[in-house]
Parts: C-alpha cells; structure tokens; sequence
C-alpha cells in the first residue's frame, strides 16, 4: 500500500481528478481478415468521462466513460482515407451494435508504485461484464502521467465488430491509453 509518493517538482499525493479538461482517454483498434487493407486502424478520443487518481493512503483510481463519447480522430491503412461520413458512420455502430450506449466503469482494488511506474488493478464493467485489468502507468519527473492496458473484448462477452461478411474485422485485443499532465 502507498502511503507517500512525491516526485521532485510534482505533488501527487491526494486526489487529482481526471477528465477531457487535463487528460486524454483513447482507444487504439487494429484490423485484422483476408479484407485487413480495405479497413483502418483507428484511434477513438473518449470526449466524456471522469476519473480520479488519488495517490495517498488509501490510494485508488476511478474511472467512468459515457460510451457514446467516443470520437474517430485518426483512421490509418485502408484503401482510401476516411472521410466525415465514414467516421460518423463508425462512432454510430460503436454506440448501437458494439457498446450499446453503456457507461464503462472502472474502480481499483490495488495500486502499487515502484520508482516511475504505477500499477493499477481493478475491476472494469464493460456492457454488463465484469473482469480484473491491470493498467500500468508511468509518471515523468515533470508530472506526465502515461499508460494503458490491451483489453480482449471477448473477455467482456462482446463479439468484435465484422464487415464484408467477416473478411474485415477488428481485431478482438484493444489497447486503452491515457494520458495526463499531474504537474499543472
């Protein structure tokens, strides 16, 4: 358990709240299938959400998404670039066929830090599962905060999204980054 965790420069111990304002979620998708060059890795912005960080004793993370917050903001590979329609096409299939318009939950149940890094275990409820994740993080002498954890949807009983009558998927691991500056 931590009790005290001070950087030179960077106060983080207590409860720092995290969101859109001083904080990046994203979400980075590969695909995968005989038709893989016609589809696009993609990274989705969270644009809504909340969490807090709180390094003191007892420490913890919290996290909360609004699933129909999700943003296509790059699309890379595929046989032509992505257009508006394309990425609007995409966040209205991840809100009614993958995520269902469900809030994504996230709350600790350790944290451990060694030197830099941070290594957060918990629970997430993801469309109505449950499953242990562990993040691992790292905090920069300056107060940048970075990290992620790769997801398997299938852990979550969720099927990955098909096209072309299945030559085209997503592949079923995720990875979920964030990205924070502490140090404002």
């Amino acid at each position: 358990m931590i009790t005290e965790y001070k950087l030179p420069g960077v106060p983080v111990e207590g409860t720092r709240n995290l969101g859109p304002d001083n904080a990046t979620l994203r979400v980075h998708t590969k695909r995968q299938g005989a038709a893989a060059k016609a589809g696009h890795d993609l990274v989705i912005e969270v644009t809504a959400w909340e969490g807090t960080l709180s390094l003191g004793d007892p420490p913890g993370v919290s996290l909360v998404v609004d699933t129909t917050s999700f943003k296509v903001i790059e699309g890379s590979g595929g046989v032509q670039k992505l257009d508006d329609d394309d990425k609007a096409n995409i966040e209205q299939t991840i809100d009614d066929e993958v995520l269902l318009r469900r809030k994504v939950k996230f709350k600790s149940t350790d944290v451990s830090v060694d030197g830099d890094r941070i290594k957060v275990t918990g629970d997430l409820r993801l469309n109505m599962n449950t499953n242990s994740v562990t993040f691992e993080l790292q905090l920069s002498p300056d107060g940048k905060l970075g990290g992620g954890a790769v997801l398997k949807q299938s852990d979550w009983g969720m099927t990955p999204y098909t096209a072309l009558f299945g030559a085209l998927k997503v592949a079923d691991e995720v990875e979920v980054r964030i990205e924070a500056d502490l140090g404002q």
